[in-house]
C-alpha cells in the first residue's frame, strides 16, 4: 500500500483511539458497530454464561455459580427469570418459547417454560451419564445439538467422568435417544448453526479450532471442514453469516470465509454472545462476572 500523509494520520487515530479506550478494539474497516464502546450493564454476578434470546428480543442468561438464570430485557432491565436451574448453562429457545438449558449439574437437558416450569428431556447417554452438556443449538426443524466437555465441578460429587470422550451430540426432535454427530474433538464447546438449518459451526476451545459441518437431512454432520484457528467459548452468526467467538480478552468476528475483520476487547474476558433486543441489533456479552452490550449495524439470526 502506497503511504500517505492520509495514511499516517488515520493510523495515528486508530491506536490512539484504541488506548484512550481500553474496553475497545476495531482495528479493521468492518463498519459492523454503530458505537464506539463496549458498555458494562452489570457486574454483580459470579460468572456469567449461555446467553440466548427469545423472540422478542429478551436475552437470558445464566449465573452457574448461583445457579440462576438471569432476564435482561428490552428496556435494559435485570430480573430472576429462575432459581435452582440444574446448573444451567448454554441455553437456546424452541420456536414455542420454551428455554432449553444445558443442566450439567446432573449432565441433563432442560425445557423451560416462559412460567418457569421445568421439563427434563434428556436424563443420561443410555444410562451413562454425560458429561456436562454446555452449549446447545436448535435446527430449524426441532433437532438439537449440544457440546459435552467434561469440566470437573466443585459443586460436583463424581471426580471422573462416566464417558471416554468429550463429543458432539444430536437428538432428534421427539425422541430420547441422543447419538454422537461429531467425534474426534479434543474440548468441544461454542455451537452454533446457520439459520437455514444447512452448517453448523463447532468450536474445539483445546485445540485452538474452529469446525464447519454440512448438516444432512438425517441429521448427521459430514464434510468437516477447518474455518477457522481458533477456538471459543460461546459463538453467535449475524445476518451477513460472519462468526462471533469469545475467548481469552476478547470476541473475534470472522466472515464466512474464516478471515478475521474485527476485533473487541472486553473487560474480564467474554464467555458467551449473542443479539438482543427489539430489532435484535444489541451485540450481548457475558464475560465472568459481568455483562455488556454494544449497538451494532448487522442484526442477529438466532
Amino acid at each position: 500500500m502506497k503511504i500517505t500523509r492520509f495514511n499516517i494520520l488515520t493510523l495515528l487515530l486508530t491506536v490512539s483511539s484504541s488506548y484512550l479506550s481500553a474496553q475497545n478494539l476495531t482495528s479493521h474497516p468492518s463498519n459492523l458497530f454503530a458505537e464506539d464502546d463496549v458498555k458494562l450493564v452489570s457486574s454483580d454476578f459470579s460468572f456469567t454464561e449461555g446467553c440466548s434470546v427469545d423472540k422478542n428480543g429478551n436475552v437470558f442468561f445464566t449465573d452457574q455459580p448461583n445457579d440462576k438464570i438471569w432476564k435482561y430485557d428490552t428496556d435494559g432491565k435485570l430480573s430472576i427469570f429462575l432459581d435452582k436451574t440444574g446448573r444451567a448453562n448454554g441455553t437456546y429457545f424452541d420456536k414455542k418459547g420454551n428455554l432449553i438449558t444445558c443442566a450439567d449439574e446432573y449432565g441433563q437437558l432442560w425445557s423451560i417454560s416462559p412460567s418457569g416450569k421445568v421439563k427434563i428431556i434428556l436424563k443420561d447417554l443410555e444410562g451413562k451419564q454425560l458429561n456436562g452438556p454446555n452449549d446447545i443449538w436448535i435446527h430449524p426443524n426441532g433437532d438439537m445439538y449440544f457440546t459435552d466437555p467434561y469440566y470437573q465441578r466443585d459443586y460436583w460429587k463424581r471426580t471422573s467422568p462416566d464417558l471416554k470422550s468429550d463429543d458432539v451430540y444430536y437428538l432428534a426432535k421427539g425422541s430420547k435417544k441422543v447419538k454422537v454427530a461429531a467425534d474426534g474433538i479434543v474440548k468441544p464447546n461454542g455451537i452454533v448453526g446457520t439459520p437455514d438449518g444447512k452448517y453448523l459451526y463447532v468450536s474445539d476451545i483445546n485445540a485452538g479450532k474452529t469446525y464447519k459441518y454440512a448438516i444432512e437431512k438425517n441429521g448427521e454432520l459430514t464434510g468437516k471442514q477447518l474455518i477457522i484457528n481458533k477456538g471459543s467459548d460461546g459463538m453467535t452468526l449475524d445476518e451477513k453469516g460472519n462468526v462471533y467467538l469469545t475467548l481469552g480478552p476478547g470476541v473475534y468476528i470472522y466472515n464466512p470465509e474464516g478471515k478475521m475483520i474485527a476485533e473487541l476487547k472486553v473487560p474480564d474476558g467474554p464467555s458467551n454472545v449473542c443479539f438482543g433486543g427489539k430489532n435484535r441489533d444489541i451485540l450481548f456479552i457475558t464475560a465472568h462476572k459481568t455483562i455488556h452490550t454494544l449497538k451494532m449495524n448487522v442484526k442477529g439470526v438466532e
